[in-house]
């Protein structure tokens, strides 16, 4: 691909042999749990309808942010065609390409749920903000990252478990707590939650969007980087991404094994 970056491993801080204990990770493997149940059966239209009348928080966070209740239709359809599945893919990808001790950390079935869904409260953004073809301003931004935190609300009472409802409520935070929502001190950005962060990131930014053309693969992992600097995506992750991303480069038709909604 090309892509060449000077002490890849070793920047802003950030080694090789940094413990991963700073990254979290640490805790009981999950790595057996390959259930095929489908969690598309919750981006559907009649759920979420649901959901927004059995959770009344749906509709309190909504009049905090003077937005309507109103679902997205257009925004559903192409969450499930593109943005939700890529994400899935690239997540799948990401673990793929993780040292092997590494891989026994990550609990597959709930990075798995997690990638499909963790975007699904965005049709409950108001359009013409989340489709805005200019930058947002203050007021707008803070809508925009309510986002995560209604689609935490729309999946609280899904039955899925603690873990894929947290990585999917908290897809935008980092180590240095610089995301959103806000968390406390104590809040840990594991190895599950870095792996979403970064295929989600780089799934956006390699998008079509209707305010913004898709980056390359090499820009896309330059911006992703900067996150490794920062200290937010150990090395390993963001090694794990660029090795699935020359790969699919290489092979664009060649997909991970180990997501299928």
């Amino acid at each position: 691909m090309g892509i060449n970056f000077s002490n890849p491993l070793g920047v802003g801080g950030i080694s090789v042999n940094m413990p991963v204990s700073r990254f979290g990770f640490t805790g009981t493997s999950n790595t057996d749990r390959f259930e095929s149940t489908s969690v598309s059966r919750f981006a559907n239209e009649n759920y979420i309808k649901n959901a927004i009348e059995l959770n009344p928080n749906i509709k309190t966070i909504l009049k905090e942010m003077n937005a309507p209740v109103k679902l997205n239709l257009k925004e559903l359809e192409e969450l499930n065609q593109t943005h939700a599945k890529d994400t899935q893919n690239v997540a799948g990808g990401i673990i793929t390409n993780l040292p092997k001790g590494l891989r026994i950390y990550v609990d597959v079935k709930a990075v798995k749920d997690a990638a499909y869904l963790h975007d699904i409260g965005k049709v409950l953004i108001p359009s013409d903000i989340l489709n805005k073809n200019a930058a947002l301003d203050n007021s707008e931004k803070e809508i925009m990252h309510r986002h995560s935190e209604l689609g935490y609300e729309i999946l609280k009472n899904s039955g899925l478990d603690e873990k894929t409802l947290r990585l999917i409520k908290y897809h935008h935070q980092n180590p240095s707590h610089s995301g959103y929502p806000a968390v406390p001190k104590d809040f840990f950005a594991d190895l599950n939650l870095q792996i979403l962060t970064a295929a989600d990131k780089y799934s956006a930014l390699t998008e079509q969007r209707v305010y913004k053309a898709p980056m390359s693969s090499q820009k896309a992992l330059a911006v992703i980087y900067q996150d490794v600097k920062k200290g937010n995506i150990h090395p390993f992750v963001f090694k794990a991404l660029r090795d699935y991303a020359e790969n699919s480069v290489k092979n664009p038709t060649q997909q991970s094994d180990v997501f299928v909604v």
